[in-house]
Formats: C-alpha cells, sequence, structure tokens
C-alpha cells in the first residue's frame, strides 16, 4: 500500500511538471501579452507603433512587389470574369 502511494505521488507530481513546463508557460505568455495589451500603457504603445508604421508605409514609392502585383492582378480578373 505504502508504495502505490508513493508511486501516485510520482506520477502526479510528474504530470504536474510536465503541464507546468509545456502547456502552462505557454498559457503564461499568452495572458501576459492580454494584460499587457488590455492597459491603457499597451495600448497606447500599439497605437504609436501602428502610426509608425503606417508613415512607413506612406513612405514608400510602391507597396507591392511585381509578384504580388501579378498575384492581385490575376486574382482581381478572376472575380471579374465570375461577376459577369
Amino acid at each position: 500500500m505504502k508504495s502505490y502511494i508513493y508511486k501516485v505521488l510520482i506520477a502526479v507530481f510528474a504530470v504536474i511538471l510536465t503541464y507546468k513546463l509545456t502547456i502552462g508557460k505557454e498559457l503564461n505568455q499568452i495572458n501576459d501579452k492580454i494584460n499587457f495589451f488590455s492597459s491603457s500603457e499597451g495600448r497606447k504603445e500599439l497605437i504609436g507603433s501602428l502610426k509608425k508604421e503606417i508613415r512607413k508605409a506612406n513612405n514608400k514609392e510602391n507597396y507591392l512587389d511585381e509578384e504580388e502585383k501579378e498575384l492581385l492582378k490575376t486574382f482581381i480578373n478572376k472575380i471579374k470574369k465570375e461577376l459577369e
């Protein structure tokens, strides 16, 4: 009976340790990000980052490279054909 209790305790400890090192760690990181974006400081930083990226995009000469242009062109042509 004593060895059974020890085995159960070791198994429970192993399961808890495995959970904490795998899933628990990921959940903590997600929770930290949610807390950061729900704070006013986090939202201000996010807005500042978005503004900076929009300014950078506005200063670019071309938004798309040649491959992206070709993909969008063929996609739009397919939609036009389907709508006719």
